[in-house]
């Protein structure tokens, strides 16, 4: 089993890889098969129309996560790691009035968001809780093509035949071969690292190394590092209130400027470390809520948890080297890789424990890997801040990514951070395998009740009054 770490971390817009990022990816696909794929159409009919229909979790939360936006964006050509957040008000005001989407390469095509965009409560489709299909139409409203797509998680899309061989594969016993550690488990993981001497990070790197030369490896892993590091920036700067309705306001700013004035007085503060990293991941969330440039970690709803982590681990470690930092996302997604192999990093398929249950996981296991621990110790790490995430329900309120979503994640770091603290207290032998609790989180989504699961329709989400 191998996922590349930038299939885990990618740059993206927020407010939700599943539900915009996802999406936005999926009109993009569309659109290059109804340009270039190869289906029957009759002679001489050209498409003239598009029209989408969202299902499922996208369907219940699809206007709080912006879903209609990132179809609408995405039909127009726009892809959700280049587009200017700035931007996106302008071109969603051009198609609204002008009911066409203009993406390059591409004939004009009529659609009416009004009336071309569908939220479909009452039709679940079988594949995934984050359904979508894409219909292209002839001049007289006639369909000519459809293609269903998948959201699963992380900015992740799959078609339907994808789905299936993907969940073919999870199940299937032949090992997958193309790289020299191909773990499918944890046990796998630290049986690989016993025998080669390697860390985990050096056996990520390896893997990772069949696909690109290590230079190129090294200035990847840095551009993903400074987007997240600049999503902190930008979040510590923001003000006001954040979009959607509920009137939540940004309080990054206001808390990071109360802790630098505690940290130009040297005042005491036993709490100053959980303080920072609460802010950081604050401030990460804020600007995804906003709509802004974040990184998937391994969602946009849990982007908060690593960099908080390891922007934390620079300021109160004696650790400033670029390597410590590549290390860190190596090993991390390393851990969330089997996690998405083994269970799931969808909110919409297990609930929040999928999503900053699992940043956790890799954040303990990240800051594990640098600050010296061994193989055993950087799993148990993991294990510690899954486990203790495990029926984390996803009830956001009113649809959006705020609340309980951004103190969710700074929650999320500090346990990341304990739990990495008690694994290297130990000599890495623990009772419950990761691999165990893999499968118990796994299990648990499967048992949640769907109203738990990112549709709005259970837990705070219907117990807060909406002001």
């Amino acid at each position: 089993m191998f996922l590349s770490v930038f299939e885990l971390y990618k740059v993206g817009i927020g407010p939700s890889s599943s539900h915009t990022m996802g999406p936005m990816s999926a009109a993009g696909r569309f659109l290059a098969e109804v340009r270039d794929g190869e289906w029957p159409r009759p002679a001489g009919v050209e498409v003239a129309a598009l029209s989408a229909s969202l299902h499922g979790s996208l369907a219940f939360t699809g206007v709080g996560h912006a879903t209609d936006r990132a179809v609408i964006l995405g039909l127009d050509g726009h892809e959700p790691d280049n587009i200017d957040p700035d931007e996106i008000d302008g071109i969603l005001s051009r198609i609204r009035s002008t009911k066409t989407v203009s993406p390059s390469g591409h004939p004009g095509y009529r659609f009416d968001p009004d009336t071309d965009l569908a939220f479909d409560r009452k039709t679940p489709l079988p594949g995934h809780a984050n359904g979508m299909s894409f219909s292209a139409h002839d001049s007289d409203g006639h369909v000519l093509l459809r293609r269903v797509y998948y959201s699963i998680g992380g900015g992740f899309v799959v078609t339907e035949d994808e789905l299936t061989r993907l969940k073919a594969e999870t199940t299937a016993e032949e090992r997958p071969s193309g790289v020299p550690y191909p773990f499918r488990n944890a046990q796998e993981m630290l049986d690989m690292a016993r025998k080669s001497g390697l860390s985990i990070a050096q056996m990520k790197r390896a893997n990772e190394e069949t696909l690109r030369g290590r230079v190129e490896l090294n200035d990847e892993l840095d551009a993903i590092w400074d987007a997240m590091d600049g999503c902190i920036e930008r979040g510590l700067r923001g003000e006001g209130i954040m979009p959607g309705g509920l009137k939540v306001k940004r309080r990054a700013r206001q808390i990071h400027e109360r802790l630098l004035g505690e940290w130009q007085s040297n005042q005491p503060n036993p709490m100053i470390a959980n303080d920072w990293m609460s802010v950081f991941a604050m401030a990460v969330n804020e600007e995804n809520a906003s709509g802004g440039r974040v990184v998937t970690a391994p969602t946009n709803g849990a982007a908060g948890v690593v960099p908080a982590v390891l922007k934390y681990m620079l300021k109160f470690h004696e650790i400033t080297d670029r390597e410590d930092v590549r290390n860190f996302l190596l090993t991390s997604a390393a851990i969330g890789g089997l996690i998405k192999h083994n269970a799931s990093i969808s909110g919409a398929e297990v609930g929040c424990q999928g999503e900053v249950g699992s940043a956790a996981a890799m954040a303990a296991a990240g800051l594990a890997e640098v600050l010296g621990g061994t193989p055993m110790q950087v799993e148990n790490a993991a294990e510690i801040a899954l486990e203790h995430h495990l029926g984390m329900t996803c009830d956001p309120v009113g649809g959006l990514v705020q609340v309980p979503c951004i103190e969710r994640n700074a929650l999320g770091a500090v346990k990341a951070v304990t739990a990495a603290s008690l694994a290297l207290k130990g000599d890495g032998t623990h009772f419950v395998p990761l691999d165990a609790c893999v499968e118990t989180m796994r299990q648990t989504g499967i048992d949640m009740n769907e109203r738990y699961k990112e549709t709005s329709q259970g837990g705070l989400a219907v117990n807060v009054v909406e002001c």
